[in-house]
């Protein structure tokens, strides 16, 4: 079990949507808790918020596209209030276009921050971690990265939260055993400002902020909306109970089970039928005599 009470969470994109659910989650559990988010006057008001409910807070300024504003917000944490024992990797962007007709900036800037700012403020914690001998990363990824053929015109960040969910399973095998835990938040539908004001968050390197909300084509709409969507004050509790009983995965709509039996249990097994039939059919391939190490003849 991963204790919340007492310990010294931080939540990047802290200042909104499921980040600020988190936080003030957090808070009410007995967490001291480090608001970040890129727009600091947003992080500020929800560190006011949970200091006017009784819990202990601070907000800070991040851009986790930049380790070196990731390596200042670490410092003034550890100023603040002392070790992370409980990481929220949260910030991140969205977008709904085809990949074709996206621009480099566009393409690097939703690659950077869903995948590289959860890895990089990842790296940048635990050493403390490792040293204190426990903690507890809980990284948001999607689910358009664990289902990643369910919505249309979002591949650069499918692939990012898929990248993310790589990221968590496999720090996994090396944390376990030293007393930390990961776990893939993979929200299925949670109601936020991020359609309408994503673009507003755009870092000066990748064009700067932009106006309009999010489009969506019709087809990306109709997958997207496809089922209901909750407050994210609503499925925080879900997410800090996952973390607390150190489960990999947090989902937050059940009915979303079908969407992945149709991906990977009639998909996957499929090919594997496949696999299974051609060795079957043309016998199974010789194995390399040296092991890893192709040698050529």
């Amino acid at each position: 079990m991963t204790e919340i009470k007492g310990r010294t969470a931080l939540v990047t994109g802290g200042g909104s949507g499921i980040g600020k659910g988190l936080a003030l989650e957090l808070a009410r559990q007995g967490a001291r808790v480090a608001v970040a988010d890129i727009n600091l006057a947003a992080a500020q008001k929800v560190a006011e918020r949970i200091e006017a409910e009784g819990g202990t807070a601070i907000a800070l300024e991040c851009d986790v596209c930049e380790r070196d504003s990731i390596a200042a917000m670490k410092d003034a944490v550890h100023a603040g209030l002392g070790p992370v024992h409980l990481l929220f990797a949260n910030a991140g962007a969205t977008s709904f276009d085809p990949l074709a007709e996206m621009s480099d900036a566009d393409v690097d800037w939703i690659v950077t921050v869903n995948l590289h700012g959860v890895m990089n403020t990842t790296r940048a914690f635990l050493p403390d971690m490792i040293a204190a001998g426990e903690g507890h990363v809980c990284a948001t990824a999607s689910m358009a990265g664990l289902l990643p053929g369910w919505i249309p015109e979002h591949a650069p960040y499918s692939a990012a939260k898929m990248g993310i969910i790589g990221l968590m399973m496999n720090l996994s095998l090396e944390l376990a055993p030293l007393g930390i835990h990961t776990t893939s938040y993979c929200p299925g539908g949670v109601a936020s400002g991020m359609k309408a004001n994503n673009a507003s968050y755009r870092p000066a390197r990748f064009g700067g902020p932009g106006e309009g909300a999010v489009h969506l084509s019709d087809d990306s709409a109709a997958a997207a909306t496809s089922h209901a969507f909750y407050a994210p004050e609503a499925v925080a509790p879900m997410v800090l109970q996952a973390v607390r009983r150190n489960r990999p995965f947090v989902f937050d709509h059940p009915d979303q089970r079908e969407h992945f039996r149709k991906t990977y249990s009639q998909v996957v097994e499929a090919c594997y039928d496949d696999c299974d039939e051609w060795h079957c059919e043309h016998g199974t391939p010789e194995t390399n005599p040296h092991g890893v190490m192709l040698v050529e003849s």
